[in-house]
C-alpha cells in the first residue's frame, strides 16, 4: 500500500537539516540565554542568529521578532495585547468571518472584557469584502485583524488594500500569516501591516515554536508577565532548541521557496481539475487561482468529510476535513458557512495540503482511490438516495 501524506496544513515534517541544527541545544549547549557566562552566551548567540533568519524571511528587523510557543499564542498575543494597549482610544475590533479560532476566540474574549467586535463577510471564494471592512470601521475602532491566507481553503486575502485603509485611519492592523510565512513570499513592509503571526511547523520546522512580529514603535501589552526575556514582551525562559530549529527552517524556506512553489502549483492544479472530473458532484472551495500553491480543497456532495478521511487513511492517504482545529469537532466549518455553503455540503469538506516531497505519482494514487471510496459512502447515504430519486422524478 502506498503512503501519501497530504496534511501539510496541519503540520509539516521536520527537515533533517533542522533536526541537526537543534541537537546540540538538547545536549552540550544547554545554557540559559539570559545567563551572563559562556554557557549562556552560546545559547543567546544561537537565538540571535535564529531571530535574524526569521526576520529576513518576512523582510523585518530582528529586534521586532518575539518568539512564542505556537501560532495560536502569537494570535492571542496580537489580538489581546494590541487591543489592551489601545483601549483608551476605543474598544472596537474588526476581524473577518473566516479567521482561525485563535483570532476569533481571542476577539470574543475581548468582547467579554467590554470591547465590541464586528465580523466582516467574505465572498463565495473566501475573499474578504474590503468595502464592507471599510464601512465597519468606526471612530472607536482600534484594531483590525485579517489573515493573509486561509489555511482551510487556501484563498489569499487582499492585505495590502486593507492596510491602506487602516493606515489612513491610524488603526493597528494584524495579519495571521501562519499559512503563508515560509510558503509564499511575505514582506511586512510591502503588506503594510503592524503585526504578523507565523509558526515553524508550517515550513518544516519544529512544532511548539512560533513568532509574532510587531512593527517598531507599535505598543503591545505582554500576555505573559515575568522577566526580561524577548525584550520584556514575553516572560519565561526561551525554548532554545526549538527556536534554533525555527531559525534554520526559516533560512531554508527563504532559499527554497521559489522551487517549492514551482513544484507544488502544477500538482495542486492537477488535483483541482481531475478530482471533480473523476468523482462527480464535487465543489472546489476557495479561490480558483489566487490560492496557496499546495492547497486543493473540495466539498464532496452527499457524504461526510470524516468518513472519507478515515477510508482514505485505510488506503495510506493522510488528508484533513476542515481546518486542523475543527477536524475533530464533527461540525460544519465556520469558514465554509461564511462562504455561503449550506451545512450539508460543508460537512463533506476535504483538504489536500501538499508538501515539497509530493509527486505526480502521489496525485495519481489519490485519484485512483478516491472514486471507489466516494461510491461506497454514497451507497450508504440517505442524501444521495434522495437525490437519485428526485433526479428520476420519483417522489
Amino acid at each position: 500500500m502506498e503512503k501519501v501524506y497530504l496534511d501539510n496544513a496541519s503540520t509539516t515534517p521536520l527537515l533533517p537539516e533542522v533536526r541537526e541544527a537543534m541537537l546540540p541545544f538538547l545536549g552540550e549547549i544547554f545554557g540559559n540565554p539570559s545567563s551572563l557566562h559562556d554557557w549562556g552566551d552560546a545559547a543567546r548567540m544561537a537565538m540571535d542568529e535564529a531571530r535574524d533568519n526569521v526576520a529576513k524571511l518576512i523582510g523585518a528587523n530582528s529586534e521586532e521578532i518575539i518568539f512564542t510557543g505556537s501560532g495560536t499564542e502569537s494570535n492571542n498575543f496580537a489580538i489581546k495585547g494590541l487591543a489592551m494597549a489601545r483601549q483608551n482610544a476605543g474598544k472596537h475590533i474588526v476581524i473577518s468571518a473566516i479567521e482561525h479560532f485563535s483570532v476569533m476566540n481571542s476577539a470574543k474574549t475581548m468582547e467579554k472584557m467590554g470591547f465590541e467586535l464586528t465580523q466582516v463577510p467574505v465572498d463565495k471564494y473566501g475573499v474578504v469584502d474590503v468595502e464592507a471592512l471599510a464601512k465597519a470601521i468606526r471612530k472607536d475602532t482600534i484594531l483590525v485583524s485579517v489573515m493573509h491566507a486561509n489555511g482551510e481553503v487556501g484563498t489569499i486575502e487582499p492585505i495590502q488594500e486593507i492596510a491602506k485603509i487602516t493606515k489612513e485611519k491610524g488603526i493597528a492592523f494584524h495579519t495571521d500569516a501562519v499559512a503563508t510565512a515560509g510558503t509564499i513570499p511575505v514582506d511586512v513592509k510591502e503588506l503594510g501591516v503592524d503585526a504578523l503571526s507565523l509558526a515553524g511547523n508550517q515550513f518544516y520546522g519544529p512544532k511548539g515554536v512560533a513568532a509574532l512580529w510587531v512593527r517598531k514603535g507599535v505598543r503591545i501589552i505582554p500576555l505573559l508577565d515575568g522577566g526580561i526575556q524577548e525584550g520584556g514582551r514575553r516572560g519565561g525562559t526561551e525554548n532554545v532548541p526549538a527556536i534554533v530549529g525555527l531559525g534554520k527552517a526559516a533560512e531554508i524556506a527563504a532559499a527554497d521557496m521559489s522551487n517549492r512553489i514551482k513544484s507544488l502549483t502544477p500538482l495542486r492544479d492537477y488535483l483541482l481539475k481531475e478530482l471533480p472530473a473523476r468523482v462527480g458532484h464535487v465543489v472546489v472551495t476557495g479561490h480558483p487561482t489566487n490560492r496557496l500553491p499546495g492547497h486543493a480543497s473540495f466539498c464532496v456532495e452527499f457524504i461526510e468529510g470524516e468518513s472519507m478521511l478515515m477510508l482514505l487513511n485505510m488506503q495510506g492517504v493522510a488528508v484533513a476535513s476542515g481546518s486542523a482545529c475543527t477536524s475533530k469537532a464533527l461540525k460544519a466549518s465556520h469558514v465554509l458557512i461564511a462562504m455561503g455553503l449550506n451545512h450539508e455540503l460543508a460537512q463533506g469538506s476535504l483538504l489536500f495540503s501538499l508538501g515539497k516531497d509530493n509527486t505526480q505519482k502521489d496525485m495519481d494514487y489519490v485519484l485512483d482511490v478516491m472514486p471507489p471510496i466516494v461510491d461506497r459512502l454514497r451507497q450508504m447515504s440517505p442524501l444521495y438516495s434522495k437525490f437519485l430519486k428526485e433526479s428520476k422524478g420519483v417522489k
